[in-house]
């Protein structure tokens, strides 16, 4: 495979068995051999997805000042805005490079109710109350129907997953029935400043949980996924899809069948550094924070060590957000 596949998941959502078995194989192959594909008939309303990627790219044209009204409490807490240069990407991998060169807003779960589980001392800051703007007006309904309508596409996505990998479709149901999911927006500026060597948009990196689901504009300085086989693939949007990428969890409970991709967003070329401005709108589907993520066997293979320790996600996901922070 030398591109990222496109994959119509409607006839899985749509019920029958023929088209579940068929999109879950598909399914099953791009994530064996890139961890990336593109997905379309994901039943998503393409006036929520510009509603939300508008209300994404006003609120990036406000003054800082007014940005950093709503900035990040602490570097423990993944809600707010977070200012350019402000995050390292893969420091989180270990590896030296300059701040990514971009600026985030993050949000968590949008309802939240009030009981030991979910505001007790386990739980940390993953139910942290959300931090909106006051501008644009739409923003916050705009984000809270979208986080609640990717949540719900990334539970078809998972039942996908059960069925590529031949398990009962409701396998991961119970470890995801009180997530911590993610919803990030971007802004990757024009850059009117030469990079520092090796300085990116966003460093090389995977990411934490389970998948991912991008949408993105196709302005020019964009994501790449690196192939299994160690070279670099252009990952382009395509009106009306979203790019999909596991998380380090799929690698885990797979043992290694499934890979997560490393990936980056790359600069623009040096004659368009200066005009191309690109925003991103990702959310990162995270199971619950105290689900123990135990790799499954392979196929005849279910007497092997398996090639990972059972961990809480928890813990997973503290020790990467805390190097993509500066702190190990």
């Amino acid at each position: 495979m030398t591109s990222v596949p496109v994959i119509d998941i409607a006839p899985f959502l749509g019920g029958t068995p023929e088209g579940k078995r068929d999109v879950a194989d598909q399914v099953r192959r791009a994530c064996e051999e890139i961890g990336f594909f593109l997905i379309k008939g994901h039943g998503v309303d393409q006036q929520m997805i510009d509603a939300t990627y508008q209300s994404a790219a006003d609120f990036f044209q406000l003054p800082l000042e007014e940005k950093l009204k709503i900035r990040q409490p602490s570097t423990e807490i993944a809600r707010g805005y977070t200012p350019f240069k402000g995050e390292n990407l893969s420091s989180g991998m270990g590896a030296a490079g300059g701040a990514d060169l971009k600026e985030i807003l993050d949000f968590g779960p949008m309802t939240v109710p009030q009981d030991d589980y979910h505001k007790g001392g386990e739980a940390g800051g993953f139910f942290h109350d959300n931090i909106f703007p006051e501008r644009p007006e739409t923003f916050r309904a705009d984000m809270t129907a979208y986080y609640k309508r990717m949540n719900a596409l990334a539970d078809d996505l998972m039942r996908i997953f059960a069925n590529a990998l031949d398990l009962p479709e409701d396998f991961f149901t119970d470890k995801l029935d009180r997530n911590i999911s993610a919803l990030r927006v971007i802004c990757y500026p024009e850059q009117h400043e030469t990079p520092e060597p090796g300085q990116l948009r966003g460093g090389a990196h995977t990411d934490y949980g389970t998948l991912t689901i991008l949408m993105s504009d196709r302005s020019a300085g964009g994501l790449q996924a690196r192939h299994r086989d160690g070279y670099w693939v252009d990952v382009t949007i395509e009106p009306g899809t979203y790019v999909i990428n596991l998380g380090d969890l799929m690698q885990i409970w797979t043992n290694d069948r499934w890979v997560s991709t490393l990936h980056r967003v790359v600069n623009p070329p040096a004659e368009l550094a200066e005009t191309s401005r690109r925003h991103s709108v990702v959310f990162f589907h995270q199971p619950n924070y105290d689900a123990v993520i135990t790799a499954l066997p392979n196929r005849g293979q279910e007497d092997a060590t398996p090639n990972y320790a059972p961990v809480t996600y928890k813990d997973h996901w503290t020790g990467k957000w805390n190097a993509s922070r500066g702190k190990m």
